[in-house]
């Protein structure tokens, strides 16, 4: 069959026999057997199988099911009739939190993971498969830029191959001029270090690649141009052979760069383990998994056009603090922290990329050049994941260091929220262009759901701290409003420690299970018990990223690129009681507040095991 169909397909596509044995083709392999739909394996058995439509209505039904006495107990209470309806919109906001995790839970539990199929380069990357991992960040300091070198040797080191060449992407710090008296220093410190790792192992292997700051007019100061976004576009470029004066400064031989087709882009503080890289050029160089394009929307429809692997905690220096025990494994389908998850890839066959992982730099480049509005776009990755396709490689994995602490995971979400709440409009039929003129959305549903779903989750912690409140001071039974939001938090949970005890068994026998079950309830309610005292300011950070969001977007057009990369702002904090309570004041305040005026309602007990948390 693949012999027969050389001239339907592109030729890498046709004559790999996987797509007829597990790609789009299989099911003309089934009719070629002459099996029966009596015979047949399900369709679901495919990877990217599952229709997104049938996934929205399941997210659909549960949700009725879910508010079904909600809906009675309000419809029974009396009350106003706009109270009613604000107080069914706030309960079907914490709704829709609940029968999204219940419907990915199961769905995980029930199909099949998939695997995404990759070559077998254990000989080493094939020089037409010539790879460049770069990191793309800051130079704020001599010793950073050292130690930013070393850890660029530590990749390498971990990833020895010819085809496999590695770089640092660098802009300095913003400042309030073009230079300062400390970067020469910097980049000397930074060149002196590429320099250092050419001559020990071998020159065209290391790059540093570094650009000037320019005038940004929004941001009133000087910076990288479009920071992470504008420093792999730039990179791009300079791969393609079209210009290279966007750096005011490379170390190490151009021509090395020449011929490279993918890109492994890392954040600084990302850990490529050993061979990881080349596994990920292995599954890109898959026919199967090679971009093929929509030339109408201009965007992947087929195959991928970025890889992005898993992402697992990795144990820092000292170990871990007890927020990043109780907090940093916890695996799930938010498309930031959790990329552990493999829901999105193993339903639909695609997944979310989260700025770490590898692109095809061709693909990459025709489907995001002059796309997007300069001064404007935060969270490029998500959008960039939707433009060029990206699939999780859950095969694969790096790792990062959790935030140590609640305030630095806290600020590090921020901004996470101002920049899904930035690419709002993509939700729209008409988007920003690059010129200021307006586009049509060339984005799939499934997309498009990726990109409401961040902002229906920051809404969720606003949603149930306004429910409760609300029922506190308007609503006849508040105690039933207490239950809700807690069954909203701990269902979950439940869940969980019952998929467990279904699933299968790991050897050790049943007491080891046993005790392993009880630990990870203690674990779950240990994070219950957190998460019910950080709700209100949860409702706070994620009400002033919104607020603030729309003020810029739609008032000051000022400051939409407001960042600080999370090791700069980890290095920055300080894990202390009073630096907590100062950033963290809204809660207790809120707390006391609540809590005298319920004193002087008289109904101050009913609320006190809530507020006691808050405090």
């Amino acid at each position: 069959m693949a012999r027969e169909a050389a001239g339907d397909q592109p030729a890498t596509l046709s004559r790999d026999v996987g797509y007829f044995r597990i790609g789009d083709a299989q099911a003309r392999l089934r009719e070629r057997c002459g099996l029966t739909r009596r015979t047949l394996v399900s369709a679901a058995s495919r990877p990217g199988s599952t229709s997104p439509r049938l996934y929205f209505l399941s997210l659909l039904a549960l949700s009725l099911v879910l508010m079904a006495p909600v809906l009675t107990h309000v419809l029974a209470a009396d009350t106003a009739a706009w109270l009613k309806v604000l107080v069914v919109f706030l309960a079907s906001i914490g709704v829709s939190q609940l029968a999204g995790t219940l419907v990915n839970r199961v769905s995980a539990f029930i199909v099949a993971p998939h695997l995404l199929p990759r070559m077998d380069f254990r000989g080493g990357v094939p020089l037409e498969a010539k790879t460049l991992v770069a990191v793309p960040t800051l130079l704020s300091s001599v010793a950073a830029a050292r130690r930013l070198v070393d850890e660029l040797e530590v990749r390498y080191l971990a990833n020895r191959d010819a085809n496999l060449v590695f770089a640092l992407l660098t802009d300095f710090t913003d400042a309030p001029e073009a230079s300062l008296e400390t970067d020469a220093a910097i980049l000397a410190a930074a060149s002196e270090g590429i320099e250092t790792l050419a001559a020990r192992y071998g020159s065209g292997r290391f790059f540093l690649l570094h650009r000037p700051r320019v005038w940004n007019e929004t941001e009133r100061v000087w910076m990288g141009f479009e920071r992470k976004r504008g420093k792999l576009a730039d990179l791009n470029v300079l791969l393609l052979g079209r210009r290279s004066d966007m750096f005011s400064r490379i170390v190490g031989d151009q021509e090395q760069l020449r011929g490279v087709r993918y890109v492994i882009t890392l954040d600084s503080d990302s850990q490529l383990p050993r061979d990881s890289a080349r596994e990920l050029v292995a599954t890109m160089e898959h026919p199967l998994n090679r971009p093929r394009f929509d030339a109408g929307r201009n965007i992947v429809t087929g195959g991928y056009g970025i890889l992005q692997p898993r992402v697992a905690s990795a144990l820092p220096q000292g170990g871990m603090s007890p927020y990043a025990r109780l907090f940093g494994g916890d695996a799930g389908i938010d498309p930031y922290t959790r990329a552990v998850s493999d829901t999105y890839q193993d339903l639909f066959g695609e997944g979310s990329f989260i700025g770490k992982g590898i692109y095809d730099v061709d693909a990459f480049e025709r489907v995001t050049e002059n796309r997007f509005p300069d001064n404007r776009v935060l969270s490029h990755d998500l959008l960039e994941g939707c433009y060029a396709r990206s699939g999780l490689a859950s095969g694969i994995e790096l790792y990062e260091v959790y935030p140590q602490s609640y305030l630095v995971d806290a600020k590090r979400r921020h901004r996470w929220i101002r920049g899904d709440w930035q690419i709002a409009e993509w939700l729209l039929p008409h988007v920003p262009g690059a010129r200021g003129e307006r586009a049509s959305n060339p984005l799939s549903a499934l997309s498009r759901w990726k990109i409401f779903d961040n902002l229906r989750r920051s809404l969720v912690p606003i949603a149930l701290v306004a429910l409760l409140v609300i029922a506190w001071f308007c609503l006849p039974a508040p105690a039933f409003w207490a239950a809700f939001v807690v069954e909203i938090l701990i269902v979950p949970a439940i869940v969980d420690l019952a998929l467990a005890i279904a699933g299968p068994r790991d050897e050790g026998g049943a007491f080891e299970a046993f005790k392993r079950l009880l630990g990870d309830a203690a674990h779950r309610v240990a994070q219950i018990a957190v998460n019910v005292a950080l709700l209100p300011f949860e409702a706070w950070l994620s009400a002033d990223a919104i607020a603030r969001t729309y003020w810029r977007v739609h008032v000051s057009r000022r400051r939409l690129l407001q960042w600080a990369a999370s090791s700069n702002v980890q290095a920055r904090e300080r894990n202390r009681l009073g630096s907590s309570i100062a950033a963290m004041w809204i809660a207790p305040a809120a707390a006391l507040a609540i809590g005298l005026l319920l004193w002087h309602r008289g109904s101050f007990a009913q609320a006190l095991p809530w507020l006691a948390a808050w405090f």
